[in-house]
């Protein structure tokens, strides 16, 4: 019934995983693609680029005063 005795073996196995990763995908539980807040405007990027030490305070203040001349 069990052809050279597969089901008894690994062979199992193989189709466990590709079930539990198909339901970890299909139920969202891996990250599989960034989540960036689609809610951030300019200034809250220009703050966390300072924050993480990206740009200068110079560079800070200068991009901060053309965007509160462009709203």
């Amino acid at each position: 019934m069990f052809y050279n005795h597969h089901f008894i073996g690994m062979h199992w196995i193989w189709w466990l995983i590709i079930i539990v990763i198909v339901l970890l995908v299909t139920f969202d539980i891996i990250p599989y693609r960034s989540r960036t807040e689609l809610n951030e405007d300019a200034m809250d990027i220009l703050k966390k680029r300072f924050a993480r030490g990206e740009i200068e305070q110079e560079e800070f203040e200068e991009r901060k005063q053309v965007l509160k001349q462009n709203k």
